[in-house]
């Protein structure tokens, strides 16, 4: 018996998602007194999974598998769990895990939890914390079937560091057959993901137009943070609507989000709600975002921004 975590990799290379869920699946481990066992698919080095618990990695490698498949990838990582005797699935809470994980807790008659920030309180029952209300509140939940699946929610439990190594083995599960192609994928190469990011920087309709970006794409550079924005900014053009988070777009559980001239609707702190630290710049001392801020400045983003940017590179010249 052992435990099975789904080991996100794009390109051959893993995720930091990746890591995270290993750390995780190694904390139940520990529970549960036993080992780790992680899938891969067309991943190029699994070795360094040892160093976040991971004590076997079963290789999946298929050209068939290089684009992300729902039905494909829970199939396998539903015939993993069979073959390892696995009662317990790990997994992200990422838009691609949250897909397969119903399909793979199908599959195994399993109970799935998503969204879940802590290590089981208890495994016997097997009960998890786990945020509800759009990230407003956490419940207990307690997964009561043979088989459990457990979606980790980004950035909550961190990584943990193991001195391990972890063998690998090739492992060729039947793949159903794939009605869904993938016929090409266009991605930004030079930017750091929102998916991944520890620190975002948004951008609301208070910057006034795309030609005042500028500034929070060099917060964004001088913190080493993905950019993002508001649902009006990209509604109007002035940024791509792969940089929408929130509700109605891509949600973000980074450690640091600075929403900068963004008022805060409803929809948008849904979608950040998950953030550690968020930080509002405004005009307003009424915007909503203040309210769900952890820290607040109250003055106009021109001259804010360029007066942080300075002060932030005279702190990393002076630590260089």
């Amino acid at each position: 018996m052992s435990v099975l975590v789904y080991t996100e990799s794009e390109q051959g290379k893993f995720k930091k998602t990746a890591f995270e869920v290993a750390s995780y699946a190694k904390a139940v481990a520990n529970q549960l007194g036993t080992t780790v066992t992680a899938i891969t698919f067309n991943a190029a080095d699994a070795s360094e999974l040892g160093n976040y618990g991971v004590d076997k990695v079963l290789k999946v490698t298929n050209s068939d598998l290089d684009k992300f498949n729902a039905n494909a990838y829970a199939s396998a990582i539903a015939q993993a769990a069979k073959q390892e005797v696995s009662k317990v699935v790990v997994v992200s809470s990422s838009a691609d895990s949250k897909y397969l994980a119903p399909i793979v807790a199908i599959d195994l008659e399993a109970g799935y939890a998503s969204n879940v920030v802590e290590a089981p309180s208890s495994t016997s029952p097997f009960t998890v914390k786990r945020t509800a209300f759009t990230n407003k509140a956490f419940n207990m939940t307690t997964i009561d079937t043979d088989t459990k699946v457990v979606g980790v929610s980004q950035n909550s439990f961190g990584l943990v560091e193991s001195n391990g190594t972890a063998s690998s083995e090739d492992f060729s599960p039947s793949i159903p057959s794939i009605s869904v192609t993938v016929q090409s994928v266009d991605k930004a190469t030079d930017k750091v993901s929102i998916a991944d990011a520890e620190i975002v920087v948004s951008g609301g309709r208070g910057l006034k137009g795309p030609e005042n970006w500028g500034m929070i794409e060099e917060l964004a550079e001088v913190l080493g943070a993905a950019t993002a924005c508001s649902k009006p900014v990209s509604d109007l053009g002035w940024r791509p609507h792969s940089e929408h988070v929130g509700q109605t777009g891509k949600p973000v559980a980074s450690n640091l989000y600075i929403a900068i001239g963004i008022s805060g609707a409803i929809q948008h702190l849904a979608g950040i709600n998950s953030s550690k630290i968020k930080v509002v710049i405004n005009t307003d001392p009424e915007a909503p975002f203040f309210k769900a801020a952890d820290y607040g400045v109250v003055g106009d983003a021109f001259e804010v921004v360029p007066a942080l940017i300075e002060k932030l590179k005279a702190f990393k010249a002076q630590n260089a």
